[in-house]
């Protein structure tokens, strides 16, 4: 049957048995009311959302967590509670797109404090230079994901400013889907690639002159890096202040609402 698609009559039986997987990972990784309680009260974008969305992204998350193995580092135990705090931010993202985006790696590692990463850039000329770089994250080719859970923390404790290294690694991971990580996520056609793109690049544009202007902005200037770290930072603020990022840049907040299929300045 190559080359057509599969018949309802079978098709059907794989649906059933995608369901009773599904159903068996949702029983193994219920999560506890308590639980999620204490959750939503860490992440107050998260309790805004409304009873239906809540619910949804309380099952993603168990599929999430059945999904995905945590290995704490340097003598961290990954408790259940700092698991969820972990997956509900990053299912947020993918609240209506679903966890396939997320299928390219398993490994998630938790470091108790950001990690001092060698790096080495060669210049125009042909110098090396090396550096070494704090990491709060970073989100690999085919994994492992890497998270510092001081930042973790940081992102959920900061009420000044918006700082959230989970919806960060987890934004490059679906940039990342569409073969490479350039503020381009997996799009359905050339036209919606080619909207996206002119979109982005009119607000990053905005944006370094902004920062560079000296004026404060909703988005961390570290966005002013480069257009995939904008877009990762631009979809931080978009979930965490998602009004004042409205109003900084409103072409940029529609292009997320449409591609997130979420609207969160409407909550």
């Amino acid at each position: 049957m190559s080359g057509a698609a599969l018949p309802a009559w079978w098709r059907a039986p794989f649906a059933r048995l995608g369901a009773w997987r599904e159903q068996r990972a949702l029983e193994r990784r219920a999560i506890p009311d308590d639980l999620w309680r204490l959750t939503l009260a860490r992440l107050p974008f998260v309790a805004r959302l409304g009873d239906d969305d809540q619910a949804a992204l309380r099952r993603l998350c168990s599929l999430f967590l059945d999904r995905k193995e945590f290995h704490g580092v340097g003598g961290l135990e990954v408790t259940d509670d700092m698991a969820l705090v972990i997956a509900a931010q990053a299912c947020l993202p993918v609240l209506r797109l679903g966890l396939a985006l997320y299928d390219g790696f398993v490994t998630i590692v938790v470091h108790p404090e950001g990690v001092v990463a060698p790096r080495s850039v060669v210049d125009e000329d042909g110098i090396v230079h090396e550096y070494e770089d704090e990491l709060s994250g970073e989100a690999m080719e085919n994994g492992p994901l890497m998270l510092a859970w001081s930042d973790v923390q940081d992102g959920t404790e900061l009420l000044d400013a918006v700082f959230n290294v989970v919806i960060h690694e987890f934004v490059h991971v679906i940039d990342a889907c569409s073969g490479a990580i350039d503020g381009v996520p997996p799009l359905p056609d050339r036209a919606a690639r080619d909207h996206w793109v002119a979109v982005i690049d009119a607000a990053y544009q905005q944006f370094c002159q902004d920062v560079d202007d000296g004026y404060e902005t909703v988005v961390d200037p570290y966005g002013a890096e480069a257009v995939e770290e904008y877009f990762a930072v631009a979809v931080e603020a978009f979930f965490i202040e998602p009004q004042p990022f409205k109003a900084e840049s409103p072409a940029m907040y529609e292009l997320l609402a449409g591609y997130f299929r979420q609207d969160p300045a409407a909550a």
